[in-house]
């Protein structure tokens, strides 16, 4: 039997409940298929998933502990298919490939096998692993909030909160390709990256309060949960609509405000990205796309990049590279 590295942990806690064990080597079964990854990533919400948070959450990946299925982390990848499964038609062994795993999460390891018809799909090839990798889920994040959530036309002021994060420096720059007027909320240090990216005004959160302003907004994305539908609703134009990545009350507020007239919510969770992915590689074979990447970390180091990301300061996204090309 061969084993490959990869990255667990069987407890939750800080970063130092991670470590760097060999597993065997995952073989492809039906409709999937093997891949070896090249790049991968360390986002905010695999670090909530790795301290147990939100709480709510346990009911999914473990009361007590991680269950097995999810002690291994890691949503984005980039990487090379080197097996397919005797069922799979669509990609084959050398295609280039980048997605997002799911709920299976795993990408935290040397190899990966899902299903060919998962969120996956072949790379542009004008661009590299780890650019790839820094793609996938911030960008189909922000498209399922902007576009398919929010619906976002063209001439409509958005409002994006945390826009020098991963979410939210893709959100900034579709809001713009779709030709809205986009003000970004973020610290000081950032705002010259969010101006550069397309906004068209940027609030330094540590300075200013967006609220205070006298600006009406089409739709407000909170990418980082750091605000509210009550603290957002008096700069919300009559019909405006609230987009929040995270909240377990902003389900039930989706509900009653979708009963009213005025400004509403709207969230849920960014699953199947097959569209989003579709977009995205266009965007990138036609270099329409700037790929922030904060920092790079070889997969040895992973517990750095997690004590950097839960610090809540990083710009754009943190790379984990598994293979080095």
């Amino acid at each position: 039997m061969s084993y490959v590295r990869a990255v667990l942990f069987r407890m939750y806690g800080p970063p130092d409940v991670l470590t760097l064990v060999d597993l065997p080597t995952p073989l492809p079964r039906g409709d999937q298929v093997q891949v070896r990854v090249h790049a991968t990533t360390v986002t905010s919400a695999e670090c909530g998933m790795r301290r147990g948070e939100p709480r709510w959450g346990r009911i999914i990946i473990g009361l007590r502990r991680p269950r097995k299925s999810f002690r291994v982390l890691g949503l984005e990848f980039a990487g090379e298919v080197t097996a397919v499964g005797p069922k799979a038609r669509r990609l084959r062994i050398g295609d280039r490939v980048f997605g997002f795993t799911s709920f299976g999460a795993g990408a935290n390891a040397e190899y990966k096998c899902l299903s060919e018809r998962a969120s996956v799909t072949t790379m542009p090839t004008n661009v590299t692993y780890t650019q790839a990798a820094a793609t996938v889920d911030g960008f189909t994040t922000a498209w399922h909030f902007l576009r398919e959530l929010g619906g976002i036309q063209p001439g409509q002021k958005i409002l994006i909160i945390g826009a020098s994060g991963s979410i939210g420096t893709y959100a900034v720059q579709l809001a713009k390709q779709v030709g809205a007027t986009v003000h970004g909320v973020c610290s000081g240090r950032n705002a010259e990256l969010v101006e550069s990216l397309g906004a068209d005004r940027v609030f330094d959160y540590t300075v200013e309060d967006f609220t205070a302003g006298g600006e009406r907004y089409d739709v407000v994305f909170d990418t980082v949960g750091r605000s509210s539908f009550a603290r957002c609703r008096p700069v919300l134009a009559p019909r405006g609509c609230y987009l929040s990545t995270v909240g377990l009350w902003n389900n039930v507020l989706a509900l009653r405000t979708a009963l009213s007239s005025g400004p509403r919510v709207r969230t849920g969770m960014s699953v199947r990205k097959h569209a989003a992915l579709a977009a995205l590689q266009e965007l990138l074979r036609q270099n329409r796309l700037q790929i922030v990447i904060d920092r790079s970390y070889p997969m040895a180091e992973i517990i750095d990049a997690h004590r950097h990301v839960d610090r809540g300061h990083k710009v754009g996204n943190v790379v984990i590279t598994v293979v080095h090309d």
